[in-house]
This record gives structure tokens, sequence and C-alpha cells, in this order.
């Protein structure tokens, strides 16, 4: 599913605006535990330019843009909200080239490396699933600490 939306992304977005796109998150790691919705990486060389010329193309897709996004470095989207799909399916996380870049990619990496670590994620995961099931904003803050070691021991 990720190589067939990363085609359609590449065709819709303006010539050269994309670097490159990675499938990340935890579908990009075979045997995850996983929610169903697939999360894409999307470099581009100028988040401003991104702003002005790929919000159109990426509606033509089905994507819902959060243009109130708090975070001005990156752009998300969404695909599958409701009334339109019954289901989320696809997010795309537009940023340029960072170390933030690097880790998300890098922590797939691992995981994809190392199946122990891999499970340990799985496990803090579910534990968080049940204790944030209402919260998918706490949910997410929670895990950060997990990656931030993962990524910070693969440094060393």
């Amino acid at each position: 599913m990720y190589a067939a939306e990363a085609e359609r992304l590449q065709a819709a977005l303006p010539e050269g605006l994309a670097l490159r796109i990675d499938h990340f998150g935890s579908t990009a790691v075979p045997g995850l535990l996983a929610k169903p919705v697939i999360d894409i990486l999307v470099t581009v060389s100028s988040i401003e330019e991104a702003r002005s010329i790929a919000v159109a193309p990426l509606e033509a897709l089905g994507y819902a843009f959060w243009a109130e996004n708090p975070r001005r470095e990156r752009l998300f989207f969404v695909k599958g909200l409701p009334p339109r799909a019954p289901r989320r399916t696809h997010h795309v996380h537009m940023i340029e080239p960072s170390a933030a870049m690097w880790n998300l990619l890098l922590f797939r990496d691992i995981l994809r490396a190392d199946p122990d670590e891999a499970a340990r994620y799985a496990a803090l995961k579910r534990e968080l699933a049940v204790r944030h099931r209402q919260d998918r904003e706490a949910y997410t803050d929670a895990k950060s600490a997990y990656v931030a070691e993962v990524i910070a021991n693969a440094s060393r």
C-alpha cells in the first residue's frame, strides 16, 4: 500500500518538489504492532514552497491539509477522514532535510534490523494504548522518550 501511494504522491506533486519519499512509522517495520495508518515522509527542499504548491495536488488525491498545525516546520496531511471515508488510511508528513528527518528513518531502520528492539517497542505501544486509549497526543508523547533513547544509543 505504501509503494502505490508513494507513486501517486510522486506523480501528483510538482516536479522537483519531493527530494525523497519514505515509509516510516510502525507500518514500515514488518510484523510490528501498528494502527492501520501508513505514515509517509516527504522531504522537500523548502517547506514554504511546499505550503504554496503541494496542498492542492494532495487534496486532489483525497488528503485533508491541517493548516492550523502549530509545528510550522512541517506540513501534515490525512487521507481518509469522515465523511469522505470511514477511517484514516494515510498520513503525509512533509519536512525539509533535518536531523529530525534522519532520526525518524534511523529509528525505523533500527527496528527493522533488531527484532528484540521491535518487540520492546511493541510492548510499550500496547501498554500506552491502554493507558491513553482516549488521548492520541498523550500516547504519541509518551513514546517520545523511548524513541529518543533508542536513537541516542544508536548514535554512540
